[in-house]
This record gives C-alpha cells, sequence and structure tokens, in this order.
C-alpha cells in the first residue's frame, strides 16, 4: 500500500516533474560547451517527438544556468514578435537595467548612437546591443530559451540577428526545442544556413535502470514489477509520468492502470502524431507495426516498395524519432503501445489499401 498523499507523477506537459529522470550525458555536454572559456558552442537546439522531455531538458538547462550568478536567463514566445520581446524585457526588467545607468555609445549598422536608460529606446536591435555591451563590460551572460520554435518570420528574423551577435561577439547564448519538421524548415531558409552547423540534443530513451528504481522508491513495487513497468514505457518521458501517475491511483497495481494508460496516451499524444503524418508515413509505418520482425526486406516486400521508395521514408521517420533504426536492418517503433495505435487507426481509416 502507497502511504504518500500526493501523486509524486504528473500529467502535465512541459512542466518540471518531481519525479524527473536525468539526462546527465545530454545536460554535461550543453553545459561545458557554454562554460567553457571560449565557449564551445552558443547555441544548441533540442528535438524528439511530442512528449519526450524536450522543454523540461531546456528547463533543466537553464535552471542551472540562472543559479551562476553571471547568467541571466530570458524565455521568448514564438507567437509574439521575439526581438521586440526581447528587447522590451531588456529595457524594462531592474536586472538588465541596472547595468545601464549611464550612457552608453554603441555603433548600429553603421550609425553611432547614444543611449541612456532613462529615454525611450525605439529599435529592438539598439536596445539589444546596448544591454549586451553592458552585460559583456559586467562579465554577464545571456541565455535565450524558446520553446517550440516554428519557422515563422519572427523566429527567422530572431535567428538572423543571433547569428549577428554571435559573429560580433557578444555573450549571448540560444536553447531551441523543436520537432525535426520545425526545425528542419527553419535550417532551409536561405539566410539561416549557420543552424545545419548548430547541434543537436536528441531525446532519447530514458535510462531503464533509473526509470525501474524511481518506480520500486515511490510505488512501493518489487524491483522485478519495476522494471516491467520501465519496459512498458520503451523509456518515453511522458508514459514515464503517466503509468506512474495511474499506477500510484491504483495503489502500485499497473496492471490495472494499463487501459488508462493506452487511453491517455492515445487522446493527448498519438492522435496528434497521427494527424500530423502524410499518407505514406503512415503506410510505411503500418508495415512496420505490422512486421513480426522489422527486418527491411519484410516491410519493404509487405508494401511492394523498391529500396529507393523505402529509403526517403525510413530516414525522415528516424529523425522524427518516431522509428529506431539502431540495428542494422531492422526498424522499431519508438514509442509504448503505438504499433497497436497504428494498426486499429490505420486498418479503420485505410482498410481497403493494404
Amino acid at each position: 500500500m502507497i502511504n504518500k498523499k500526493n501523486n509524486p507523477y504528473t500529467l502535465m506537459f512541459g512542466k518540471q516533474p518531481a519525479q524527473n529522470i536525468p539526462r546527465l550525458v545530454e545536460l554535461n555536454e550543453v553545459l561545458d560547451s557554454f562554460l567553457n572559456e571560449p565557449a564551445n558552442q552558443q547555441i544548441y537546439m533540442i528535438t524528439g517527438v511530442r512528449g519526450c522531455g524536450k522543454t523540461v531538458f531546456m528547463t533543466e538547462v537553464a535552471n542551472e544556468l540562472k543559479s551562476r550568478k553571471e547568467w541571466e536567463v530570458l524565455e521568448l514566445s514564438t507567437s509574439q514578435n521575439l526581438l521586440n520581446s526581447m528587447a522590451d524585457a531588456l529595457s524594462k526588467e531592474s536586472r538588465f537595467t541596472q547595468f545601464l545607468k549611464r550612457g552608453i555609445g554603441v555603433s548600429v549598422a553603421g550609425f553611432g548612437v547614444q543611449l541612456d536608460a532613462q529615454k525611450e529606446i525605439t529599435s529592438p536591435q539598439i536596445t539589444i546591443k546596448n544591454t549586451l555591451d553592458a552585460l559583456k563590460k559586467h562579465d554577464k551572460k545571456l541565455l535565450i530559451c524558446i520553446d517550440e520554435i516554428i519557422s515563422n518570420d519572427y523566429v527567422k528574423e530572431f535567428a538572423s540577428i543571433f547569428q549577428i551577435l554571435v559573429r560580433e561577439d557578444y555573450p549571448i547564448y540560444l536553447l531551441m526545442t523543436g520537432l525535426f519538421d520545425n526545425i528542419n524548415d527553419l535550417r532551409n531558409e536561405k539566410n539561416l544556413t549557420f543552424l545545419y552547423r548548430a547541434p543537436e540534443i536528441k531525446m532519447k530513451a530514458l535510462n531503464m535502470a533509473t526509470m525501474a528504481e524511481n518506480y520500486k522508491t515511490n510505488l512501493d513495487v518489487s524491483l522485478d514489477q519495476a522494471k516491467e513497468m520501465a519496459k512498458l514505457t520503451l523509456g518515453y518521458s511522458f508514459a514515464f509520468q503517466v503509468l506512474g501517475y495511474f499506477t500510484f491511483r491504483h495503489n502500485g497495481n499497473y496492471k490495472e492502470a494499463l487501459s488508462e494508460f493506452r487511453q491517455y496516451l492515445e487522446d493527448y499524444v498519438y492522435e496528434k502524431i497521427w494527424s500530423e503524418l502524410s499518407y505514406m508515413d503512415k503506410k510505411f509505418l503500418y508495415a512496420v507495426a505490422s512486421s513480426k520482425t522489422g527486418k527491411a526486406k519484410e516491410i519493404k516486400d509487405s508494401i511492394g516498395w523498391t529500396n529507393n521508395k523505402y529509403t526517403p521514408y525510413r530516414d525522415r521517420l528516424i529523425k522524427k524519432m518516431i522509428l529506431n533504426g539502431d540495428d542494422y536492418g531492422y526498424l522499431k517503433i519508438t514509442l509504448p503501445l503505438f504499433n497497436d495505435y497504428i494498426i486499429n487507426t490505420f486498418d479503420n481509416d485505410f482498410d481497403d489499401d493494404m
């Protein structure tokens, strides 16, 4: 019997959960790059499927840097003009304006400009450069966090200016989370090809042993039961929370929680993922889900595709992190119970196509 009053797991997206499986390798990679003098990198792009923990990971990095006196962190939203939002925060929040007590001369687009903290500043680029100059003089660094990027005009403009700021040696750093398609669209913009050189952090499966230990500790289940639970999640971050949440509700009996576990994943994640796939992507995934072995040859034969047709769909779905192709010549679905969802949904929607 579980004695805890409050459920230690959460069904909320994006918020850092009380029970969090840390990604220590990835976390240390980003921190080491940003903290190195000079920095090895000033930008990271965090990618993975919906519910894999992109936002939580970005928050972990931000919180770690925020705890250091030389760092300031600013979160921006892609639904607003990013440059204007950034300039507005830099010109109004006391943690930034304290460095702008005296006027500082800067040059923007070839024009010398004398600014004062008490006067209204209308150009976002002038405000941003002015503040970054002041931060640099005080040995401060600025981390910008942007969650769920899309390739809209605000993001394109911001990325273009960020590239200039890095080139001019300003102490500005950037973390962006996004789905593969959105990141890829942004990279393919004519003036933003520098993003192809920006390192990616891919949110792969969580550590099974750490998940099992967490379940054992928080749900009063045996180690064998905890291991079975971890296997059920396939290391998928949201599934780890959902299974833990409903198992807690069922007093540690994970088998009684499986129906709710399945329904919650389907309603809140899989329907959305499925709706964003093309018909041919769905057909390919149906062949993978239906395969008894996961062998590439079996998959190709089942849908009558040549290798030339098969390869681009395989590669794209691996990059979306819906498929895993780590074992040469084999494919498998990365999401728990998604095989069943694919088969049932495809059969209902396209029952005459296979």
